[in-house]
């Protein structure tokens, strides 16, 4: 089944939707969350919360691209369980990548207004559009599935100091941009 037959049954509010879309899609989502939370049984529990999320949100929303939709859902749902289970210790490669934007993203606490929060949004999607290929893919790879360097260098056959200057150029670059765009203070 199609990407926009699946959102047209979520439109519809038939329970078919959400058997096709874990057909089409829960290897995906799987895997995304899996690689977030570390564990089988809260990778499970995180796909489903996918399904629940998609359901709730179509409508109003509807997606053009639905694997990506789903794949947002599921990373949004995985880093808050990560959350919930590490609020008492740290560790993994998701602090390790998480920590890596911290210098160039404001984050926390409060954002002044919802309309910086979507600027910083929309900075960050023009700012990833705009890299070169290879720099692209690799911070992708890092930061929005969390791959570690060794898996990134491996699939993209570089060494990892190769895989680590790439992301730090790229951080610099980010964090220009951003200064640029009067998003971040230069500090």
């Amino acid at each position: 089944m199609k990407d926009r037959e699946i959102v047209e049954l979520f439109l519809e509010r038939s329970e078919a939707a959400i058997r096709e879309a874990e057909s089409r899609y829960g290897r995906y989502c799987r895997a995304i969350a899996l690689r977030i939370v570390g564990s089988e049984r809260d990778a499970e529990e995180v796909v489903s919360d996918t399904w629940l999320g998609a359901w709730n949100a179509i409508p109003p929303h509807e997606p053009e691209d639905l694997g990506t939709f789903l794949g947002k859902i599921t990373r949004q749902n995985a880093i808050k369980c990560w959350r919930r289970r590490s609020t008492a210790k740290r560790g993994g490669e998701t602090v390790l990548a998480l920590e890596e934007l911290a210098g160039e993203i404001p984050s926390g606490g409060d954002p002044q207004t919802e309309a910086e929060a979507k600027e910083l949004v929309q900075a960050l999607d023009q700012f990833v559009r705009e890299l070169p290929t290879a720099e692209k893919r690799v911070f992708l790879c890092r930061y929005w599935y969390l791959d570690p360097v060794a898996d990134i260098a491996e699939r993209f056959g570089y060494s990892q100091s190769k895989v680590k200057s790439m992301l730090a150029r790229t951080r610099k670059k980010l964090k220009k941009s951003l200064i640029e765009e009067g998003l971040i203070d230069e500090s």
